[in-house]
């Protein structure tokens, strides 16, 4: 199991939303949810990034087959 921090989400897995922008997500249940690591650290999890991101693509597989 892999934690991921922020600075690795960008280069790791190119997701380049803002903090702020990934509390917001989060929030509304539209990101995962990070894992508190320490006072002030956390991560999250990179098995639950990946499924994130194949879901994305799902969706956008999805609809541009609605689309055609």
């Amino acid at each position: 199991m892999k934690i991921l921090s922020y600075a690795d989400l960008r280069p790791a897995k190119g997701i380049g939303y803002s903090k702020t922008q990934l509390w917001r997500l989060e929030k509304v249940g539209k990101f995962p949810r990070r894992v508190p690591l320490g006072a002030g650290r956390h991560g999250w999890l990179e098995s639950e990034i990946n499924a994130w991101i194949e879901s994305r693509v799902r969706e956008r597989d999805a609809s541009s087959t609605e689309a055609a």
